[in-house]
């Protein structure tokens, strides 16, 4: 795998825009301030800050000029200022940072069966955990559609008395919209607004009701009450459910038609952490940055710190290296996987050659036993590169008029192609991935009767229709919808969008986690958007099917809050550590998970420490646990300034304490990752130290299977853990040895291996993960 060095500093550089600038157009700024630095002659810190803004200004006024202000994930403000004002204010006491805002980004049933979550079950996770009833958990996304029966409130007990939330009025959005399900919902606009001026309010809601669709979706993932039937466009027909069906849901707003803003995500943070959630779930990313820059990371570090499960999608840049992101320790990361259903739509070409496909189109069907005239948008019209992508404007009707047009994938969105087409009197179309995107494929409600094919199957169909546009027969396919494909395998299969380690920040913590059902989701839709998300598109339905490690994160979510309900006294970490130590590597056939992407094996970069368990997390023998104090070693350790950890914890430290942690890698952590640096020596070696806790049987016995990366040497000492009691903690070491090998300047390898703690009825599985790298 290629590692480049230069690829952190550039990603770095790209999201830090520096206060240190000379642009004076003002923008959004994240003011970080000491908690006790507020002088006693102000009566609220609001005074203070409206204050110290006046104090750097030239005649402005400070008016309107603060967005938000915080006082739970941290304390302080957000602001538009110029940079030349930011550098002042960088400079006043009691500021302790100047943070330049992200804009970020969604990132875009069956699967309780496939996780092995079934109602009809006398034991187990649900059961234990009460479908996880009085656990709250916050959505932060774009809002809720709160009609939908998967929000439903029948049989629900009360309220929790420990919830402190409210029902926020807007537009379409009244108080009475909440129920003893949807307990709380809230929207945050002022950072959105401040950037983009006021909201247009014919197109988006000014109010916690979703005009997107991506937050009912995920809601809904997370805890949506059973339904019965549901389907999409008649596609996935069955029951549909969340992972805590019985959990109660808080909506928070915070995702708006240009993107989700920093100011406003921070301020669904605090305001979740003031009402008492158990659970965030966040499908929402970025670019990443060190941690006292990333405000995600700052705010899910104090909320973990109060006792929450914070799970966050790791983003849609895969299949690339590198891509993965909300990668701070401290933060559950969900990658996608497959589930086994797919929805097969096959290409037949006029040679009789069938070529596989995917879609949910749910329209009138190309004719039976017909064939349709066959065109490469590439080939047709002035600008080949926009016509290939079928681009807004790129196709002329004279080409495309009662033909199957054939698209590359890219730029736009997929369903967006098929307007583009359909517009331009096109008959059908087929979606053709890039090399890039390699093999994976995602089905998609399509407008018009349309099909997505691999990379290699394009390239097939392409050179179909380069030779038959020279021969007698013209080139002529048609669409071939075979609805609802269940028991697929292999399955599960890495899905070729998610994203992939190292993790660009901290190259020993391995990221992603887990991965999870993040492919062709069924789950809740509103009534205000097409399936298609295509302003276009009329069509209404009350369920859609969506992908994306949006959708996976969710599912860890929900997990997370029947976890909580069965382990009460669990820490964030503990239950990232049973979802962990209990994930699978293997598929429906035995095998070590597929690459969707490649066809290939998939690795621990893809898919992290496996494949969640819920059967198996309830009940995970042995935890690794941290706390708050952890993670401040963690950052001495990885080089951070007392003052920059004090703005990602709140907590002040010299870090002399540290040291006894030894390095980056000693976090108690379930995975083990090392970074080799070679720099010309023959031997690399390297140790961690890890605690358990046994949460398993009182009188317990685990014996270490350690299986080495190749061609290396791991030992475990000591190799034997004898546990008297439940609770107690026991500490082991494990050292790894290495051997240089020959790499070009820059490049890297990673090997991986794992170490497992079985005492005959659980096995706690930890992967080991070692990086090779050449310096540049």
């Amino acid at each position: 795998m290629a590692f480049s060095f230069l690829f952190l500093f550039l990603s770095f550089l790209l999201l830090t825009v520096s206060v240190s600038s000379t642009s004076n157009k003002p923008k959004t700024f994240i003011i970080h301030v000491q908690q006790d630095a507020k002088p006693s002659i102000f009566p609220t810190h609001e005074h203070w800050y409206e204050s110290t803004l006046r104090s750097i200004e030239n005649g402005d006024t400070s008016e309107n000029r603060i967005i938000h202000t915080y006082s739970n994930v941290f304390h302080g403000f957000s602001a538009k200022l110029s940079t030349l004002d930011a550098q002042k204010l960088e400079t006043s006491p009691g500021v302790l940072a100047i943070i330049p805002e992200q804009v970020r980004h969604v990132q875009t049933t069956r699967s309780p069966e496939f996780l092995g979550l079934k109602s009809t079950d006398s034991a187990g996770l649900l059961k234990e955990s009460d479908y996880g009833s009085d656990l709250v958990i916050g959505v932060i996304d774009t809002g809720i559609w709160p009609e939908r029966k998967s929000f439903h409130d029948r049989d629900l007990k009360p309220v929790p008395a420990k919830w402190k939330g409210e029902c926020m009025a807007g537009k379409d959005f009244s108080v009475s919209s909440c129920n003893r399900k949807l307990i709380g919902a809230r929207y945050f606009s002022k950072g959105y607004e401040a950037t983009n001026g006021k909201m247009n309010e014919t197109n988006e809601f000014r109010s916690p009701r979703d005009s997107d669709g991506h937050g009912t979706h995920t809601a809904s993932i997370a805890a949506g009450r059973y339904v019965f039937p549901a389907s999409s466009l008649g596609y996935a027909r069955g029951v549909a459910a969340g992972m805590a069906p019985k959990a109660r849901l808080a909506a928070y707003k915070v995702c708006w038609a240009s993107g989700c803003y920093d100011a406003d995500i921070l301020a669904a943070f605090d305001a979740a952490v003031a009402d008492g959630v158990d659970v965030i779930s966040l499908s929402v990313g970025g670019v990443v940055v060190p941690y006292n820059l990333d405000a995600i990371a700052i705010a899910a570090f104090a909320a973990t710190d109060a006792g929450i499960f914070v799970s966050a999608s790791a983003g849609n840049g895969g299949p690339g290296g590198l891509t993965v992101t909300n990668v701070a320790p401290w933060v559950t990361n969900v990658g996608a996987g497959t589930i086994d259903r797919d929805f097969p739509a096959d290409v037949q070409l006029g040679n009789a050659k069938i070529t596989p496909g995917v879609s949910i189109y749910g329209g009138p069907a190309l004719a039976p036993h017909r064939l349709y005239p066959l065109i490469y948008a590439g080939n047709e019209g002035g600008d080949g590169y926009s016509s290939s992508l079928c681009l807004e404007g790129s196709l002329n009707p004279n080409y495309v008029q009662g033909k199957i047009v054939l698209c590359d994938r890219g730029v736009n969105s997929r369903a967006a192609k098929g307007e583009v087409v359909k517009k331009a009197g096109g008959i059908g179309m087929i979606i053709a991935n890039g090399v890039l995107d390699g093999e994976g494929l995602v089905a998609d409600c399509h407008v018009l009767p349309a099909t997505a094919v691999g990379a290699s199957a394009g390239d097939k169909i392409r050179k179909y229709i380069s030779a038959a546009s020279k021969s007698k027969s013209p080139p002529m396919a048609t669409i071939l919808f075979r609805g609802t494909r269940l028991n697929v395998r292999p399955a599960p299969v890495v899905a070729s969008f998610s994203a992939r380690g190292p993790n660009p920040e901290t190259p020993e913590i391995l990221k992603p986690d887990v991965i999870a059902p993040g492919l062709n989701i069924l789950a809740a839709w509103p009534d205000g958007v097409g399936p298609s998300g295509l302003l276009s598109d009329k069509r209404r339905t009350e369920f859609n099917i969506l992908s994306g490690t949006s959708m996976a994160c969710p599912h860890v979510s929900g997990l997370g809050a029947l976890l909580k309900a069965a382990h009460p006294g669990w820490s964030p970490a503990a239950i990232r550590s049973a979802l962990m130590t209990t994930a699978y590597t293997v598929d429906n056939q035995g095998q070590i998970m597929m690459d969707e992407s490649t066809g290939n094996s998939s690795t621990v970069m893809d898919f992290g420490a496996g494949h969640v368990h819920p059967q198996k997390a309830m009940d995970p023998g042995l935890i690794y646990d941290l706390t708050s104090f952890d993670y401040v070693d963690f950052l001495c350790n990885s080089n951070y300034t007392t003052k920059n950890i004090q703005v990602v914890t709140r907590k002040y430290s010299d870090c002399s304490g540290a040291k006894r942690a030894g390095h980056v890698g000693n976090l108690n952590y379930p995975s083990l990752s090392a970074a080799f640096q070679q720099y010309g020596k023959h031997k690399l070696s390297t140790h961690f130290i890890r605690s358990v806790t046994n949460v398993g049987d009182p009188d317990s016995v685990y014996n270490v299977i350690v299986k080495p990366p190749k061609g290396m040497v791991v030992t475990v000492e000591p190799e034997k853990l004898v546990f008297r009691r439940v609770g107690q903690k026991l500490n082991f070491l494990v050292r790894v040895q290495a051997e240089a090998i020959k790499l070009s300047p820059g490049s890297s390898i990673v090997k991986s291996g794992s170490l497992v703690w079985s005492d005959g009825k659980h096995e706690v599985r930890s992967p080991i993960v070692v990086t090779m790298q050449e310096p540049l």
